[in-house]
């Protein structure tokens, strides 16, 4: 982005004059030749005007700005973008927001951002995925908000997926399950949760001294070829408890069990991951499940941004919406981020 600094370098005046200039406070201030020239060189460069600083009369606010691809139409955009606006606020900085469903409309509304002055960034993806930084943010202060960097170039923090994976196994050991499948997910490439919570799932068992069945891993997607799925599941393995790659997948485990007239809870135990609202707290019974960090991964990502633009340590301040700590700044990245396994009604007392 052309800057007033460039103008005025080439045009061989101070940065104050450009500014008079530009800002059309220029009048009885700045010589009328050299003004035409200021105009000239700033349509030649190029140069977009600073809106947001204009109409704030200043441009002292520190701005960051919160990019995502496809996060803000999920239900879990609520908790990254409060997590980083909360965590921008008490260090003084205000959060703008943008949202793109393809790299096009993010580059679109990435070079507006940078029209207001923006010139730090949070990059955020839908689900926790392995992306390519949009090369319009490749040279800016970037940190990743449950993605992963394709080529590990830019700080990140994403859920710990091997943990979730794990604690989920384990709990249902520990209730005394017996026979333990994993209703995961068939989508396919960048997304690291499947991978690391199947992986979680196979040492939890390991530890345990349980043996691995890849007959009890049932990949599903949705819909009717999902419920037959796991229909099939029940009939062919008999499994006792069940960890699922979301809270939504758990829906066809309390379905399938009240067609068999089993009793989740008591005849069967189920764990999910997601901890979302409309599901966990509707079922019958409520849904024991893995809360994912969104409001802490937010935070942590917004302190870690501004402690890069100001060169500073940046202690992060806990506070009642976190679920689990947030972790160092500088710690290994990307940074893993633990989960909280919520109790509720869906595992059978030990």
């Amino acid at each position: 982005m052309v800057t007033m600094k460039q103008i005025a370098e080439r045009t061989g005046v101070s940065v104050s004059t450009v500014s008079l200039v530009l800002n059309h406070r220029d009048e009885g201030r700045v010589k009328a030749d050299i003004a035409r020239k200021v105009r000239t060189t700033a349509q030649e460069l190029g140069y977009q005007p600073n809106a947001l600083a204009r109409s704030l009369r200043t441009n002292k606010i520190p701005i960051i700005g919160f990019v995502s691809e496809e996060v803000a139409t999920t239900p879990y955009a609520g908790g990254i973008i409060q997590g980083a606006q909360d965590a921008a606020r008490e260090l003084g900085y205000l959060l703008i927001t943008v949202s793109g469903d393809d790299a096009a409309t993010v580059e679109q509304e990435v070079l507006a951002l940078k029209r207001y002055g923006i010139d730090a960034f949070i990059y955020s993806a839908m689900s926790n995925r392995v992306v390519t930084i949009p090369q319009c943010l490749a040279d800016y202060p970037l940190v990743l908000a449950d993605a992963t960097d394709r080529d590990n170039r830019f700080p990140a923090i994403e859920p710990d997926e091997f943990r979730i994976g794990y604690d989920a196994t384990t709990r249902l050991i520990e209730a005394g399950c017996a026979n333990i499948a994993y209703v995961g997910c068939t989508t396919p490439g960048p997304i690291i949760a499947q991978r690391g919570r199947l992986e979680g799932y196979r040492a939890a068992l390991d530890d345990h001294g349980r043996e691995f069945n890849e007959a009890l891993v049932c990949n599903v997607d949705g819909n009717e070829e999902a419920l037959r799925a796991v229909e099939h599941l029940f009939a062919e393995q008999h499994p006792d408890g069940f960890f699922c790659f979301n809270d939504s997948r758990a829906w066809y485990v309390y379905e399938c069990a009240a067609r068999q007239g089993l009793i989740v809870g008591k005849d069967i135990s189920v764990v999910g991951v997601d901890n979302h609202r409309v599901i966990a707290e509707t079922f019958a019974p409520q849904l024991t499940t893995i809360a994912l960090p969104h409001y802490e991964m937010g935070y942590w990502a917004a302190d870690k941004l501004i402690s890069i633009v100001e060169h500073r340590d940046i202690a992060p301040t806990p506070n009642p919406l976190m679920l689990a700590p947030i972790p160092p700044l500088d710690g290994e990245e990307p940074v893993k981020m633990h989960c909280v396994l919520i109790e509720k009604e869906s595992v059978r007392p030990q």
